[in-house]
């Protein structure tokens, strides 16, 4: 018997060790950004709020990349404070886009997704992302996701979880942006 929970514990701290290991800076700045990855769906139907967007028509412009999903609680609980961030900070350096990348067949059908922005007050531009093709672009794994990228088209933050206004990630996350903001092209 000693032996199974020896063999268990052996196992459990592997597995803990290795998942830390490739983590990436969960909920933090970058300390090495990397080049944002280019958005992978231009049709006019992959997109709500706006036509199809490019990064480099957003150079200049702090952007924060929101993945979430219309079956996400987390998401939903994330959009007030997503929402009042707009609203706080200026309009023309800053940016949020919205990536809906589905877990669930239904979440694939564009007329939901745009009821569900429009019940959210979501009107910040959307790509759809039925294909995952961004989600796996950006080596996403969670809903929600907030990825920061600075006016040069860099990854300088990951930050994963339902976030609300005034929580610690939420100070965190606005304060990096106002950072970016002041820094130079």
């Amino acid at each position: 018997m000693n032996r199974i929970v020896l063999n268990t514990l052996i196992i459990v701290i592997t597995a803990t060790l290795t998942l830390q290991t490739f983590n990436p800076a969960i909920g933090e700045t970058l300390r090495t950004p990397v080049a944002a990855p280019e958005f992978t769906h231009t049709n006019e139907e992959d997109w709500i709020n706006s036509e199809p967007l490019k990064l480099n028509q957003l150079s200049g412009k702090v952007l924060l990349i929101d993945f979430w999903t219309f079956d996400c609680w987390n998401c939903y609980r994330s959009f007030p404070w997503l929402n009042a961030m707009e609203q706080r900070l200026p309009k023309d350096n800053f940016h949020i886009i919205g990536i809906h990348s589905p877990e669930f067949s239904h979440e694939k059908i564009r007329k939901n997704v745009v009821e569900k922005a429009k019940e959210f007050k979501l009107d910040h531009p959307i790509m759809i992302d039925n294909d995952l093709s961004y989600w796996k672009a950006m080596y996403n794994k969670y809903w929600p996701a907030f990825y920061l990228i600075d006016k040069k088209g860099q990854v300088r933050g990951i930050y994963y979880g339902e976030t609300h206004e005034n929580d610690p990630q939420a100070k965190h996350i606005e304060k990096t942006i106002n950072a970016l903001l002041t820094e130079n092209l």
